[in-house]
C-alpha cells in the first residue's frame, strides 16, 4: 500500500478495511492485474490473521485449564505466551530441571552466567549466546510494558516502589531486565513450592 502512496490508519479499521477501500475505488487508476494481486494478498492476510486468533484462543484455553500456568498470569509482565513458556522452561516443576531460581535465571539469560572452577562458582558476563534467548526477549518485552504503565502513575505496591527507584538510578532497560530476573525466580518458587503470587500493597 505504501508503494502505491496509500497510507493506512488503524483508526479506520486497519489494513484489511484499507485494502477493501482501495479495491472498491475505481478512480485510483489501478490496473485490473494490480487489483487482482492486491486482492490475493488481502485473502492471504485474512487467513493468516484468523490463524493467529485461533492459535491465541488455543493458548488461552490451555492456560485456563492448567492451574500452574494460570497462576503465573498474576506476575507483572506475564501474559499467556510468557506463562506457557515459563512453565516449560522451568521444567514443569516436577521434572526438576533447576535446583534454584538463580540457575533458571542464568540459563534464560537475565543474570550473569555461572562458571565452576575448583569447586568455586564464579559469575561471568551474560553474553549474547543464551540457551533461551527467545523467552528472555519475551520476558523483557513484558517487563518493559509493565514499566511503561508504572512510570505514568503513583506506585501501588512495594515492587512498584522498587522498580521506580531502579528506573531513576539505572534507566528503563536495566529495570526491565531486573524485573524479568525477579519474575523468573518468583515463578520458580511458585511452581516448586506450590505457592500463589500476590503483590504486597502499600499501606494507605
Amino acid at each position: 500500500m505504501l508503494e502505491l502512496n496509500i497510507r493506512i490508519s488503524n483508526r479506520k479499521g486497519g489494513i484489511i478495511s484499507a485494502i477493501e477501500g482501495v479495491l472498491e475505488t475505481p478512480e485510483n487508476g489501478l490496473s485490473a492485474e494490480c487489483r487482482a494481486a492486491i486482492h490475493t494478498a488481502k485473502e492471504q492476510l485474512s487467513v493468516l490473521i484468523k490463524s493467529v486468533h485461533r492459535y491465541d484462543d488455543c493458548l488461552d484455553k490451555s492456560v485456563a485449564a492448567h492451574p500452574d500456568c494460570k497462576k503465573l498470569l498474576k506476575l507483572e509482565g506475564v501474559g499467556t505466551t510468557n506463562a506457557v513458556n515459563l512453565y516449560l522452561a522451568l521444567g514443569c516443576a516436577e521434572i526438576g530441571t533447576f535446583s534454584r531460581g538463580r540457575d533458571a535465571s542464568a540459563c534464560i539469560g537475565v543474570t550473569p552466567i555461572q562458571y565452576s572452577s575448583g569447586g568455586t562458582v564464579k559469575l561471568g558476563s551474560i553474553g549474547k549466546y543464551t540457551k533461551n534467548s527467545l523467552l528472555r526477549s519475551q520476558l523483557i518485552c513484558g517487563a518493559m510494558a509493565t514499566i511503561g504503565h508504572i512510570v505514568k502513575r503513583e506506585a501501588k505496591t512495594q515492587k512498584e516502589v522498587w522498580l521506580k527507584a531502579l528506573i531513576e538510578r539505572r534507566g528503563k532497560k536495566c529495570a526491565a531486565v531486573a524485573l524479568a530476573n525477579k519474575t523468573i525466580r518468583t515463578a520458580f518458587a511458585m511452581l516448586t513450592q506450590g505457592t500463589e503470587y500476590k503483590a504486597v500493597l502499600l499501606a494507605v
